[in-house]
């Protein structure tokens, strides 16, 4: 019976990496190579199948049909590869990830899909963080950490995980007082909910609402949004948040006030320093992450 051919693993790792983050240049950093070597594992890969995967030009790189039925293809058997080996190694005990992330997120967002992580990897356990200045912890007390943020400071790897628009959030009573579109003189006798990390979200939907110069009442600050949406339930007061949390909180007591998109200022990011994607637990979690629908 003859042998098959195994296609060059190398060069797959460097087509899934491509895909995955979107961006051969990440994936070249990622992976220690340089764009052209990593181009020439990709032409290695082309090579063996037959097939154009990616279109190059003007030094981008996108997936060609034959390239995304390929991933789809592929992709499943190199899991499954991965999780094979993980099952037949002895040597391998607990692999633990110190992982920071922000209370609203971690209850609405990555714990309701952590048992599709645990069911991939089973050795793979988590701490978790919700402490203060996550960003400040990675590398030192943390192996990585999601965050809201305007953009990670310089030094560290940072995949973003969406983009959001600013809405206020109130209680049903206080928005059938005010109104869907409350005038300024009505905004300005309300107390506004704001998180002490994301001043600029009150800025922005201000200038969006055509109330630049708003000076409500009080500003009453917060250090966790899932503590915001419960004082605005409560009816204490406008809460400035993102839509994300508004929809996923499933809360009848919450309202929304004004019907406009605002940009948010600020975006989730997964953030750790380049040197731990090495270690295989950050790898694992950062790999899952990027593939997940949170």
């Amino acid at each position: 019976m003859a042998t098959r051919r195994l296609p060059p693993l190398r060069a797959l790792e460097a087509f899934v990496r491509t895909v995955r983050l979107g961006s051969a240049r990440a994936a070249a950093e990622e992976l220690g190579l340089s764009p052209s070597a990593l181009s020439r594992r990709i032409g290695n890969l082309e090579e063996f199948v037959g097939k154009k995967l990616f279109t190059r030009a003007r030094q981008s790189m996108q997936l060609t049909d034959d390239g995304h039925a390929f991933y789809e293809a592929v992709n499943p058997q190199l899991e499954a590869l991965a999780r094979a080996v993980e099952s037949q190694s002895d040597n391998l005990s607990l692999l633990r990830l110190r992982l920071g992330v922000l209370p609203l997120f971690g209850t609405q967002r990555l714990f309701p899909k952590l048992g599709e992580l645990r069911a991939r990897h089973p050795l793979l356990h988590i701490d978790i963080d919700t402490g203060a200045h996550l960003e400040d912890r990675v590398g030192d007390l943390l192996d990585a950490a999601i965050i809201l943020s305007r953009g990670p400071g310089r030094g560290l790897h940072a995949v973003r995980l969406d983009y959001n628009k600013v809405h206020a959030i109130c209680s049903r009573g206080l928005q059938e007082k005010l109104g869907d579109d409350p005038d300024q003189e009505a905004l300005a006798k309300q107390t506004f909910l704001i998180h002490n990390e994301l001043s600029e979200s009150f800025v922005a939907w201000r200038q969006e609402i055509g109330m630049p110069d708003l000076e409500p009442a009080a500003i009453d600050h917060f250090d966790s949004g899932q503590i915001m949406l419960e004082a605005a339930a409560q009816g204490l007061g406008i809460a400035i948040m993102h839509d994300d949390h508004l929809r996923r909180a499933h809360d009848n007591r919450l309202a929304r006030l004004f019907d406009v998109d605002v940009e948010s200022p600020y975006s989730y990011w997964f953030v750790c320093k380049p040197t731990a994607l090495e270690e295989r637990p950050v790898r694992l979690f950062h790999d899952w992450l990027i593939g997940a629908e949170l």
